[in-house]
């Protein structure tokens, strides 16, 4: 009986190893209501940009290729503001981040991202290259694209979950 039980019980604790890989795996949120729902309830949300799929403007704005790149970034600080709080038709998480890099061409520049998740499921991403000392802006591109559902070719990518 008793190497019945331990057998049962290490069974049990298999069990409960094999299944905690996949309840940790990041949930895609497919949609802005999720988005805003998972950061509201403060949730940790991730997004993952795959920038070639997506439209890039440059800051001439002339519509150009985007790059096979990939980024993402975790949204820790973000506001979210409603149809008509700062005269925008249409409601929209904002977050942003920045971090120094050196860069092949312009030396050592803050890498500025901003991005808005709006309500109707459009994403758009400012990148920016900025001078540390002077804040001069060295490159401005803006990438558009929709939140990706699993069933569209979109570039924007947003999860929650550890």
């Amino acid at each position: 009986m008793p190497r019945r039980a331990f057998a049962l019980s290490f069974m049990l604790v298999l069990a409960t190893l094999a299944a905690a890989p996949a309840s940790a795996r990041p949930k895609q949120l497919g949609n802005a209501s999720a988005v805003l729902a998972a950061l509201k309830s403060g949730a940790p949300v991730r997004a993952v940009f795959h920038y070639k799929d997506m439209k890039l403007t440059d800051d001439a704005g002339v519509v150009a290729t985007a790059p096979d790149a990939t980024g993402g970034m975790s949204h820790d600080a973000w506001e979210y503001f409603a149809a008509g709080v700062v005269g925008n038709p249409v409601g929209y998480v904002a977050t942003s981040e920045a971090h120094l890099i050196r860069h092949p061409r312009h030396g050592y520049v803050l890498n500025y991202v901003k991005v808005s998740i709006y309500d109707d499921g459009k994403v758009k991403i400012v990148a920016q290259y900025v001078e540390p000392k002077t804040y001069e802006v060295k490159m401005n591109e803006t990438f558009a694209t929709v939140i990706a559902d699993g069933k569209n070719n979109a570039g924007a990518f947003f999860f929650t979950g550890e």
